[in-house]
């Protein structure tokens, strides 16, 4: 019950920065147009460098348009009626027939929440595995020396970088010998079959990043007493919260998105969110139902935009901070 109050509690705490955040924005921005303006009338600013920002500023603008067109082309194609993903008189159908037919089916005809199931047990166990190896690895592999360590980091480094290939390469291989063991079809073995995959990439990843801690951050807490436990718990974890978050990042796009795997070696009930939404877009004999479709496809990519919009500031820091120097 305490750890549920705790979680509810960060989530409210999360939010409410969040929200303090985009309320604020506005006023951030009129206080900066503010200032600019300012700066140019005082002449501490040219107006080739006002038009030079401007400029840049319609450019960033431009490209994120055109970045984010397919999703609310998929967005709007989702509440349209029918089956069509564009009406006769342009890409997008009429607003006047937006409805929510298509996301009621998904979510209460469709095989949607049983995919979702298989998806978050995929997920948790690739999670659970990858972090309980990736953390405890990246910091032996940062601060200790032993035996065949140089070894271990170059195998890391030739296993992430050929590994993605022969994955590829092997699959066949992969599913036969699946099914000798008996293993196809079973949930928690693609969970540790992801979890294999991703551990060395996100080992390696977090390992570049606690290279950047200093080692006098230890050095001062063993002196005023601290355990070796203690040093892990209350420094370098904190300190490394972006680079795990990076990590946790990683490791759960890589179980929720896989598909040649899953596809290869699970059957229909036990399809994940990515095999269910190729079997729905392969399902019509002479048509796909892409309204439909398009509703499934952003259901299935919102868990991934939200871990990423509440995980951004992290992320960023985490990928800035040496993190992807490695």
């Amino acid at each position: 019950m305490i750890a549920v109050v705790a979680i509810l509690a960060n989530v409210i705490g999360v939010l409410t920065t969040w929200a303090h955040e985009k309320v604020a924005w506005p006023m951030r921005a009129a206080r900066t147009a503010r200032l600019t303006f300012e700066q140019v009338r005082t002449g501490k600013r040219s107006v080739w460098d006002l038009a030079k920002t401007v400029a840049s500023t319609v450019g960033a603008i431009a490209v994120l348009v055109v970045l984010m067109f397919p999703i609310y082309w998929i967005f709007a194609a989702s509440l349209s009626e029918g089956a069509g993903l564009m009406s006769t008189d342009g890409v997008f159908a009429d607003p006047s027939t937006y409805n929510l037919d298509a996301y009621r089916w998904v979510l209460f005809e469709s095989a949607f929440p049983s995919a979702l199931l298989n998806s978050l047990i995929v997920v948790f166990v690739t999670v659970s595995v990858s972090m309980s190896v990736v953390i405890p690895g990246a910091y032996a592999l940062s601060r200790h020396e032993f035996r065949g360590r140089k070894k271990i980091l170059y195998g890391y480094v030739l296993f992430t970088q050929v590994g993605a290939g022969l994955s590829i390469a092997t699959l066949i291989a992969l599913y036969v010998l699946f099914v000798n063991f008996g293993l196809s079809n079973n949930l928690l073995v693609l969970g540790l079959f992801y979890a294999a995959g991703a551990i060395p990439f996100n080992t390696w990843l977090l390992k570049t990043f606690m290279d950047n801690i200093p080692i006098s951050y230890e050095e001062a807490a063993v002196i005023d007493g601290a355990s070796r436990w203690q040093v892990i718990r209350e420094v370098i974890l904190p300190l490394s919260k972006p680079g795990i978050a990076v990590v946790l990042v990683f490791t759960f796009l890589a179980g929720w998105n896989e598909f040649i795997v899953a596809q290869t070696l699970l059957r229909p009930e036990n399809y994940t969110l990515s095999v269910e939404l190729y079997a729905l877009a392969t399902s019509g004999q002479y048509d796909t139902p892409w309204t439909q479709f398009s509703a499934f496809a952003i259901l299935f990519a919102m868990p991934v935009a939200l871990i990423y919009f509440f995980a951004q500031s992290y992320v960023e820091s985490g990928l800035s901070f040496g993190g992807m120097e490695g």
